[in-house]
């Protein structure tokens, strides 16, 4: 009984670092609490350089409030609701929902807008992943919604956990960058 009820704890706090598109979850099981904290966006003063990085375009800030006011929501494939959603289609409706039109796969939309060094990100950049290396395909996509102290943040949908904000300097997703796109 009580192995059976320890096994369950431990699948209970096991968490799946797997995202949009990912044919395998990767395994954790760590204890970790969850933070309801809300990450507020971008902070131009706060760089790792101490400069002002602004966005062109004053939309960047309406795009990222709207993915914002998504987070929590829960995952599902093909998804653009707050009845769920995956990544990509995250990124769609935001966009979207400024009169910005892009495709609707994360593969696709990594081919928009002007390719960035990570040094020139800023809010409302897209940030592009290959969770799968055995695929070598991009299949993951993220909205930079904050820059602070020189940590990347951004917006996305996991199939664990949702609509979440995470950090680049993260280990999976440090590991897993491919390429930053500016589309506005």
């Amino acid at each position: 009984m009580k192995q059976s009820l320890r096994l369950g704890i431990m699948i209970l706090t096991a968490i799946f670092l797997s995202s949009c598109g990912a044919s395998k979850a990767k395994v954790i099981t760590t204890k970790t609490e969850k933070t309801t904290k809300k990450t507020k966006h971008y902070d131009p003063k706060i760089t790792k350089n101490k400069e002002i990085i602004k966005p062109k375009d004053d939309r960047v800030y309406d795009i990222v409030n709207y993915a914002i006011s998504f987070e929590g929501t829960k995952y599902k494939y093909g998804g653009t609701t707050k009845r769920g959603m995956d990544c990509s289609g995250l990124m769609y409706i935001s966009f979207q929902e400024n009169d910005i039109a892009l495709p609707r796969t994360s593969r696709a939309m990594s081919l928009q807008g002007e390719r960035l060094y990570l040094k020139d990100v800023t809010v409302g950049d897209l940030l592009f992943f290959e969770t799968d290396k055995n695929r070598k395909v991009i299949n993951h996509v993220g909205l930079v919604v904050d820059i602070s102290q020189g940590d990347i943040l951004f917006i996305h949908s996991t199939t664990s956990q949702g609509v979440i904000i995470s950090k680049l300097s993260e280990n999976y997703w440090n590991n897993t960058f491919v390429m930053a796109r500016r589309i506005i």
